[in-house]
């Protein structure tokens, strides 16, 4: 960890305030997440964790505080929202993929409409990364052919094919039957043995202790803990994270 800890930030959060009318649902939100870092995100249902990192792309608006991504700050309007999403991939907890369109053309479509590559390239490149998570095979078939375990591992695929330089998982295997969540959670661990810089929203404890290099709790909006995984899982520190790690772990 002392070596990522000194890179440079691919996100800084800095006393972020979110509200749905008179709901607080972010409250002084201060992250800085080091470039190859690995961060878990858990904590109760309505505790803000998807929406903070919802946050990070846009695709919830803020009222107060500052976002950088990989050093560009995220306008208030979202004006420059596009630039960073460049950067950024997302993985839904529902798969979000097209359902006319074959696996095949849902990891092509934003690299020909968004990197502007030719139809050889962005072929080239999305069976490369339908290779990567051992999907290839189901290139022409369409989603709903395919298990849910199968879809998500094309939604991963599709978000590698832009480049990016961090991803976001919005609780990715909660959508899924427990057979499936090994294959996903596995497809992860994988990127993550590649260094790159990732957020997870997950109750996959499990995937924490081996991927995360550090786990925040959040609850009611605010960031109760963050520690290295031995620590958090150890000794938590706060009442509340020890409240809800005793009640996940029972199950």
């Amino acid at each position: 960890m002392s070596e990522i800890a000194k890179s440079e930030k691919a996100i800084d959060m800095i006393g972020v305030n979110k509200w749905y009318g008179s709901l607080q649902v972010l409250k002084g939100i201060n992250l800085n997440v080091a470039r190859g870092e690995h961060i878990v995100l858990c904590g109760p249902s309505g505790s803000g964790k998807s929406t903070l990192i919802r946050c990070i792309n846009h695709l919830e608006e803020i009222q107060e505080g500052t976002i950088f991504v990989n050093g560009t700050q995220l306008s208030q309007s979202g004006a420059n929202a596009d630039h960073i999403r460049r950067d950024v991939g997302m993985v839904f907890q529902q798969f979000n993929l097209f359902p006319h369109l074959t696996v095949l053309e849902n990891c092509m479509l934003a690299q020909r409409r968004v990197r502007k590559v030719s139809v050889a390239e962005a072929r080239e490149k999305a069976m490369r990364h339908l290779e990567r998570v051992h999907i290839a095979e189901q290139a022409l078939k369409y989603p709903a052919q395919l298990s849910g375990g199968q879809q998500q591992r094309v939604a991963i695929a599709r978000a590698l094919c832009m480049d990016p330089k961090i991803m976001l998982f919005d609780e990715p295997t909660s959508a899924l039957d427990p057979e499936m969540v090994k294959e996903v959670l596995d497809t992860m661990i994988s990127l993550a043995d590649d260094g790159i810089t990732m957020i997870c929203v997950t109750h996959e404890m499990g995937f924490a202790r081996a991927v995360a290099h550090r786990v925040i709790f959040m609850d009611r909006g605010e960031i109760i803990e963050s520690a290295e995984p031995a620590a958090f899982f150890g000794n938590p520190s706060h009442e509340r994270t020890r409240a809800f790690l005793s009640q996940i772990l029972d199950h």
